[in-house]
């Protein structure tokens, strides 16, 4: 016991709390962000199987607007980024996104078709105004023709002169001849001027070619001699005789600028060519050319 006695007494002290009392609770902050995390993952998964795709693509494209700038960021790869200009993973940003999903629209057939039948409306509508023009041309050609021919009949002085008047429509366009006739010729044996006969005609087709305003040719023609030959004075002679007929014309009212041309075509085109040697192969041909009016229609001459 004494032994005992003499030992000496130790007395610990152990304080209470102060072992990991620095970890505070920094780890119910980490479980609190584990367990948000978790929830929006199934949030996720949820909206994923309860979505259409209609709007499953309005949600890609609120997440991806036009607005959103380039960038340059990011790397190659699978997950690469995105870079100006570049193809293959790296794309041009949120702008490739945009263009992909609104594409320029190519022509629809129905849109072709309209432009075709757009050209086509155009050219038969043309093609509409030509033949109404050269019907009314035609109509016109017509009245002028029967009233040249009523006044034939009117005046006593031309109705014996009707028979060396012919009035036709020809390609070129309306056609009035003064001929001869056995008999009764337009001009004296070699002469170039015309008769008092054929002044009076004259004077009667100008006021037909006066209600037109279409251009104006005159030909003097020629016959054949009765041996066939064919004399180099003819050419002269039909072209004074056409010159000194276009001056009756114009003095009857004709504007010279309507006068296109003044030939002497001799003996070359007979009006009888079963016969070149009849006295109706010499004649003058006045013509009004099928063409537009040199001069506007409301514009008197």
């Amino acid at each position: 016991m004494a032994y005992g006695a003499d030992q000496p007494i130790v007395i610990k002290k152990v304080k209470k709390g102060g072992g990991h009392g620095h970890h505070g609770g920094a780890w119910k902050v980490a479980y609190a962000d584990f367990v948000t995390a978790m929830m929006a993952f199934f949030l996720l998964m949820w909206l994923i199987n309860t979505t259409s795709p209609e709007q499953k693509r309005g949600i890609a494209d609120y997440f991806a607007p036009a607005s959103v700038s380039e960038s340059t960021s990011g790397s190659g790869g699978i997950l690469g980024g995105t870079a100006l200009g570049d193809d293959g993973a790296k794309g041009d940003g949120s702008m490739s996104v945009v263009q992909q999903l609104a594409p320029e629209a190519p022509p629809t057939e129905t849109e072709e078709a309209g432009t075709a039948s757009k050209s086509g409306g155009e050219s038969e509508a043309e093609k509409a105004l030509a033949a109404a023009a050269a019907k009314r041309e035609a109509d016109e050609f017509q009245s002028a023709a029967e009233s040249l021919r009523q006044a034939m009949q009117d005046m006593p002085e031309l109705a014996e002169l009707s028979k060396q008047l012919l009035i036709d429509q020809t390609p070129e366009g309306l056609r009035i001849q003064l001929v001869d006739q056995e008999g009764r010729s337009m001009f004296e044996n070699g002469r170039s001027a015309p008769n008092p006969r054929a002044r009076l005609l004259l004077r009667a087709v100008a006021k037909v070619v006066n209600q037109l305003h279409n251009r104006v040719t005159v030909s003097g023609h020629t016959s054949a001699t009765v041996n066939g030959a064919k004399s180099g004075d003819d050419w002269k002679l039909s072209a004074d005789r056409a010159n000194a007929s276009r001056q009756v014309l114009q003095d009857a009212g004709v504007d010279a600028d309507r006068v296109y041309q003044v030939s002497g075509k001799a003996n070359s085109d007979p009006l009888f060519p079963d016969d070149p040697t009849l006295p109706g192969n010499r004649r003058i041909a006045i013509v009004l050319l099928r063409e537009k009016p040199v001069l506007p229609r409301d514009v008197a001459p």
